[in-house]
């Protein structure tokens, strides 16, 4: 019966792959990082960077809407755009709170199985890498790969058109790529890997 309290208690209160700590603690950073992003943009620091005027003008006249809206929209564009970048550094930080597995800091990776068994670089988008990103990461995994036999190595996109755990095979600036171990897979199916739990990301 006293188990079964203790049980219990111990229980996670929002995921069952992290601690409640750690995840509160992502959220906590995440939140910091917003607050950055709003104070390092305002106003005065929007004139301050180079602004297409010709544009702002255009856009005003053209869709109807005052300049004050149209640079409000423009400083939430610029937010977000900083803000994009510390939606990757959230996701590594979850992952690497699963047990078994270390965010790379400075290393060359975002995500490694302690025991060198997996290795995984994270974007955000992965409409966003242009075709040399893709070749460089692509070389950069594989090299993983050959020095660590046992490893499966991932681009992970998280933000992904559909869910997939493949090969990464194709053609990247005129050249044919492939490797038995270098995979290209979904955010959902990153996380159901790592956690074990098919729904961990919805």
């Amino acid at each position: 019966m006293i188990n079964k309290k203790l049980n219990e208690l111990m229980k996670n209160k929002y995921v069952n792959f992290i601690s409640d700590a750690h995840l509160l603690n992502c959220i906590n950073n995440l939140h910091k990082a917003y607050l950055k992003a709003k104070n390092n943009i305002s106003k005065s620091s929007f004139y301050s960077n180079k602004v297409d005027t010709i544009k702002l003008t255009f856009d005003s006249k053209f869709n109807d809407i005052d300049e004050e809206s149209l640079i409000q929209a423009e400083i939430l564009r610029q937010i977000d755009k900083s803000i994009n970048n510390s939606i990757g550094t959230f996701h590594e930080q979850i992952l690497g709170g699963i047990k078994g597995f270390e965010v790379g800091i400075l290393s060359g990776f975002d995500i490694k199985a302690k025991d060198d068994t997996l290795f995984a670089d994270i974007k955000n988008k992965h409409n966003t890498m242009n075709s040399s990103s893709a070749e460089a990461l692509f070389q950069k995994l594989a090299r993983y790969a050959d020095t660590y036999k046992k490893a499966k190595c991932h681009w992970v996109q998280i933000l992904a058109k559909g869910s997939f755990n493949e090969l990464w095979k194709g053609e990247i600036n005129g050249k044919e790529y492939s490797h038995s171990r270098v995979f290209k897979i979904s955010g959902d199916q990153f996380y159901a890997l790592l956690t074990g739990e098919d729904e961990a990301i919805v």
